[in-house]
């Protein structure tokens, strides 16, 4: 469910490309090669009933990224977990990676289907280029462009969002001086 929600945010929608990858797993079921792995197998099914979807359905505007952050430890010693004020700060990191990870999933979200859909490819899915090529019937040209304009356009609306939060990173446009950002 997690990789037809990376590609298809609304829950309905999700779980009929899911509904759609069973089937098409069931009716492919005797001509699965046992030499490779079934969870594999399932995953390709899955992501090509995500895009058949995205592809059948009509377009609306829309404007999703996933797991770019570290993971916290889990194997913490005892007595980190009997340290109050570890504990506090581990929550408190916890709680700003969560909102961090909403915030970059509903920025994605915005993104153009297209747009989106590459960078979830190659950037969460981590299919290489030629792969994200293959499945989406273009280029591999095309699929690294769209994959830099959808990470810009992330980035974009990312600052937007988080104002004065984060630094911009430096374009031929802006000049920089000992690592601050000059006005031309």
């Amino acid at each position: 469910m997690m990789v037809a929600r990376r590609f298809l945010p609304v829950e309905s929608d999700a779980m009929d490309a899911l509904q759609d990858a069973f089937l098409s797993a069931f009716k492919a079921m005797p001509g699965f090669d046992a030499n490779s792995k079934l969870s594999t197998w399932l995953h390709r099914i899955v992501v090509n009933a995500c895009l058949m979807k995205l592809r059948t359905r009509s377009r609306r505007p829309e404007t999703q990224l996933d797991d770019l952050l570290p993971v916290l430890e889990s194997n913490r010693t005892a007595s980190a977990r009997s340290d109050s004020s570890s504990l506090a700060e581990t929550a408190e990191l916890s709680l700003h990676r969560k909102e961090t990870k909403e915030l970059v999933r509903s920025t994605i979200a915005e993104l153009p289907e297209a747009y989106r859909t590459v960078l979830l490819l190659r950037d969460i899915e981590e299919f290489d280029t030629e792969q994200v090529a293959n499945m989406l019937e273009m280029t591999s040209g095309a699929v690294k462009t769209r994959l830099h304009r959808a990470r810009l356009a992330l980035r974009e609306l990312l600052m937007q969002r988080l104002g004065s939060d984060i630094v911009p990173l430096p374009t031929p446009q802006t000049p920089e001086l000992d690592g601050r950002k000059v006005q031309a």
